[in-house]
């Protein structure tokens, strides 16, 4: 009883800010508002089929799905690199780690007015590439290069953070297992694949999936700097529904929209606790 009278703040805020607000857009994303009649009208999974008949939607699905696939390996692989690195003890690590953890403390809105500027045509990057003989390129207005624009803003923001879990999963490995590896003439490379990476599971498994729930929630940097363009290139699952709602007014479909976009996530929660789950098994 005392227990549940210290959770009840928590359990009364994860209620009212979550549940509550769940619940309600599951329920009226199975309305449709007419126009003519100035009310809503139940069309069940109507809202639905429309979506996944939209070529819109689709797209955005679709863009979403490769952002994902292609941010959340670069992200997880480069944070254990730095990891790695930077538990090794050798002169300047800790002032490295830090300039790599810096911009943590950067809002994401303020990250990509920082990036505008660098991928102006006359910015920072146009800059670099002709100091070492390549031309000026487009960036955030080239479909082909867009996305990846995005992606590059969001490591420089993500890979010191979730490279913090993973620091603090190699300093909680026992150094008697290197020692070991060591007398018995094993390389770093040896140590790697066989001590640090095995052992390094558990937080791996949580960077990677928290880094997936993340990324399918990414929205200030498409809005700041390319507004889902050009020619829906960079139209992430986040945006559209934001657009869909306040910029068409369509709110019933946005409200499938996110309960879609909680499915996704809730897949990814299920991957997660399986790879706890084998992990301790």
């Amino acid at each position: 009883m005392v227990a549940l009278l210290f959770l009840s703040p928590a359990l009364l805020s994860l209620a009212v800010l979550r549940l509550i607000p769940a619940g309600s857009a599951l329920w009226e994303s199975f309305f449709h508002k007419s126009l003519l009649e100035s009310s809503s009208v139940f069309v069940g999974l109507g809202n639905y089929i429309e979506l996944f008949t939209n070529q819109g939607f689709l797209g955005s699905l679709g863009v979403t799905l490769l952002f994902t696939v292609l941010v959340n390996p670069i992200q997880v692989f480069v944070a254990l690199l730095l990891a790695v690195l930077f538990t090794k003890r050798s002169a300047g690590s800790r002032i490295w780690r830090s300039l790599v953890i810096l911009p943590i403390a950067v809002p994401p809105a303020v990250s990509a007015v920082i990036w505008s500027v660098i991928y102006r045509p006359d910015g920072l990057a146009n800059s670099f590439l002709s100091l070492v003989g390549i031309p000026p390129q487009p960036f955030l207005t080239s479909p082909q290069q867009a996305l990846w624009c995005i992606i590059v803003l969001l490591s420089w923001v993500g890979v010191g953070y979730w490279m913090l879990f993973l620091i603090a999963g190699i300093n909680d490995i026992p150094d008697s297992y290197y020692e070991a590896a060591s007398l018995d003439g094993a390389s770093s490379w040896r140590k790697l694949w066989s001590i640090t990476i095995p052992l390094l599971r558990r937080p791996l498994a949580f960077v990677l999936v928290a880094d997936t729930v993340s990324n399918f929630l990414v929205f200030a940097p498409v809005q700041i700097l390319t507004k889902g363009g050009p020619q829906g290139a960079t139209n992430l699952l986040m945006y559209d529904i934001y657009n869909r709602a306040y910029t068409l007014g369509d709110v019933n479909k946005a409200q499938a929209e996110v309960i879609i976009l909680v499915l996704l996530t809730v897949i990814v929660v299920a991957l997660q606790f399986r790879l706890l789950r084998s992990d301790d098994s």
